[in-house]
């Protein structure tokens, strides 16, 4: 009822004005009109629309910026809060819409902790299963096709020389995906390090991978590190897929009270295509720990940079 009387007291205000001139003013209207009282009310009328569209336009310039902050909300990009303006209910109506803001990032950020946290765990355990059961099995029929070999005749013995190295081959792949589902290297040497090795690995006949790392990064926790970990990893991972690139670069530094990462490969960049789910969970667990993803490209290539504050001293 608020804004509904607001609106017709502003028309109103306009109508009262015009009525006033009319009655108090020189202004007469001929039968027929004058071409001079057709300009004379031509003019007026004009000049009460304008007016009015003047009127209108500040009183509900409020709902105006709450209209383009609801249809451009994405909690995976926070953007600051709506300003508080305006009178009577329109600020409690933008300070609810903030407020809902607030709780909807801070549900969501829990539920995407939770959810990557439990993405993380599987992780953990597929990898060990895959080291532990997959692992020991080809190691034993590895073992069990050498002794074989060795007293099989001569005509059976190359083939069995080839089973061993395909069965070999299939234990180096899955040793290959354990490791990048459990980056035990992370655990033990650093994230340096663990780039180094994910960056080497990435390197292949048509994708050639290069790292650079400032020597004076700052402190960062267990969980900012593991970010900038995968975030890399997805990255590296859509470049050798998707890209069609032929070089690939990795650079982590310090950037003022931040740790950058910047992944830039030279491939056909993203376009105009609509983020998939490798980038949205790149945005989930920037959130995590607080920093900003940023993804550019176009037809030279693609840039990610991810922003993660350090830890206070």
């Amino acid at each position: 009822m608020f804004l509904f009387w607001r609106i017709f007291l502003l028309k109103a205000a306009v109508l009262v004005a015009a009525t006033g001139v009319l009655l108090l003013g020189p202004v007469t209207v001929s039968t027929p009109a004058l071409m001079t009282e057709v300009v004379v009310l031509t003019a007026g009328l004009g000049a009460m629309l304008v007016l009015d569209a003047v009127l209108l336009r500040v009183g509900l310039a409020p709902l105006e910026r709450l209209t383009r902050a609801m249809a451009t909300a994405d909690l995976l990009k926070p953007h600051p809060r709506t300003a508080v303006t305006g009178r009577g209910h329109v600020p409690d109506l933008i300070r609810a819409f903030n407020r809902m803001l607030d709780r909807l990032e801070a549900e969501r950020g829990l539920s995407a902790a939770r959810a990557l946290s439990a993405q993380e765990a599987e992780r953990s355990r597929i990898a060990r299963e895959l080291h532990d059961e997959v692992g020991q099995t080809l190691t034993a029929v590895l073992l069990d096709l050498k002794r074989v070999a060795d007293h099989a005749p001569e005509d059976v013995r190359a083939e069995l020389r080839q089973v061993q190295e395909t069965t070999r081959g299939s234990l180096d792949e899955i040793r290959r995906i354990a490791r990048r589902l459990r980056p035990g290297v992370l655990e033990e040497l650093g994230l340096t390090s663990a780039l180094k090795a994910l960056t080497a690995e990435m390197s292949s006949d048509g994708l050639v991978a290069r790292s650079r790392f400032d020597h004076d990064l700052p402190e960062l926790g267990e969980e900012a590190e593991l970010v900038l970990y995968r975030v890399a990893q997805e990255c590296l991972t859509n470049t050798a897929r998707h890209a069609r690139a032929t070089r690939v670069d990795l650079s982590l530094r310090r950037a003022g009270p931040t740790v950058e990462l910047v992944v830039r490969d030279d491939g056909r960049g993203i376009g105009d295509a609509e983020e998939g789910a490798g980038i949205t969970g790149m945005r989930e667990r920037a959130l995590l720990v607080g920093a900003e993803l940023e993804v550019s490209g176009d037809g030279s290539g693609t840039t990610v940079r991810l922003r993660v504050p350090a830890v206070p001293r």
